[in-house]
Formats: structure tokens, sequence, C-alpha cells
């Protein structure tokens, strides 16, 4: 998944970043609101981690410009205030989550698993496809309760497939997920994990698709 952070302290937002990044996502940080802004006209974020003290605009600001622009990307508001009044009124604005500093990394991460399987319509950690399970905490995969070994960018590269089944995702749109804005991976490393994977799922009844011209897409075998 493909996560912005917005922090103008610099040592939490690094500190943040790593966090995230430990759990496999692709992720950029913002330390102004231009940047943030930037940012989101540009990519299609699915979190965003919000603080409110920023030095050129506030984070209410920019978390009103997003949800005007119809944009259905999860927020979780990172502040000093403890107030129920402003927690109320960052909800009402178009927030979905709200944490208090300073921040514990381990409730935040958990937070983050739980606002990202909302926005794709899961209950639990675990994801399924086939007889292929996905365990998004513990980053495991296993295909008929046999576990298999995958590298951290081809277990993201699968759930990113099995998050959108149904649709032809892009080289692009795939980097997109799991890489970050300073990385410029050429579209070829795609092919190369695509391939990892294939063989990985060998023994599974779910096979990665090639569609000539479009990218890949993800489904059962037949029969």
């Amino acid at each position: 998944m493909r996560i912005l952070v917005v922090e103008d302290d610099r040592i939490l937002g690094e500190a943040i970043s790593q966090r995230i990044s430990r759990m496999g996502h692709g992720l950029d940080l913002a330390q102004t609101g231009l940047q943030a802004n930037q940012m989101l006209a540009l990519q299609e974020y699915d979190l965003m981690l919000l603080d409110l003290n920023l030095p050129d605009m506030t984070g209410t600001q920019i978390l009103q410009t997003l949800r005007k622009k119809h944009s259905n990307t999860p927020v979780i508001v990172l502040t000093a205030r403890d107030e129920v009044k402003d927690r109320i009124e960052l909800l009402d604005l178009g927030a979905d989550d709200y944490m208090t500093k300073p921040v514990d990394f381990g409730e935040l991460e958990a937070r983050c698993r739980a606002l990202l399987r909302r926005s794709q319509g899961q209950a639990q950690n675990t994801i399924e496809y086939g007889n292929v399970s996905l365990d998004l905490q513990a980053c495991t995969v296993t295909i008929s309760d046999h576990l298999i070994e995958l590298k951290q960018r081809e277990f993201r590269l699968l759930e990113v497939f099995i998050s959108h089944t149904g649709r032809v995702l892009s080289k692009e749109v795939l980097i997109e997920h799991i890489y970050n804005f300073n990385e410029n991976p050429n579209p070829s490393v795609i092919e190369i994990y695509v391939a990892r994977l294939r063989k990985s799922l060998q023994s599974s009844d779910i096979n990665i698709r090639t569609i000539r011209g479009l990218g890949y897409l993800l489904e059962k075998h037949h029969g």
C-alpha cells in the first residue's frame, strides 16, 4: 500500500516513516502543507498520517481540501490536542482516526492496519483468495495452510493483487503501490517480481495472467 506521512518534525517524521517502511509499504514524507498538497495532487494514497501543526498551513486545511475533492483516502490525525471537542471537530471534518502525541508506534501500526483493512472491506488481519491466505500482521503467506516464503516486496505485491481482484493492474500502478517517490525503479522490475510470485504460487489455485499491453490480472484457475 502507498502511505503519505505529513509531519513537520523531521525526527518524528523519519521515525514514523521507518516504522511504516518496515511494514513493507510504499511511503512518502511531507514536512509542509504545500509538499503534502503537491503529493496528493500527483498520487492517490491508501492512507495518510496527518499532523495538524504545520509551518505553512494547518492539517485541518489539508483535510478539508482532500474531502472537498471527494477523496476517500483514510486519514489518521496526529496531534498534541487532547480535548474531546477537538476530536469531534476533526472526525466531523472527515478524519477517520485520531492519535494524541506522543504516539505509541505499536498502536500506530495497529491503527494503520485496521484502517487499511476497513478501506478494502476487510474485517480481519487475514485476507484470502482461492487457497492462498495472507496474514497482514505477521506478513506471512500460506497455500492450503502450508507456509511459503516471500520477500517483502513480493508479499506487498501479492497483497495489492488480492486487494484488487477483477482489475487489470499496470506496471505503473503496481510501482505506485510499493515504491516511494524518491525511488525510480525501471518498470521491468515488476516483471521480475511477478515471475517470482508466479513461481511461488505454482501449487496454489490462483494465477497472475499477463494482459498484453495493459498489465496483470489475478485470477483463479479454471476447472
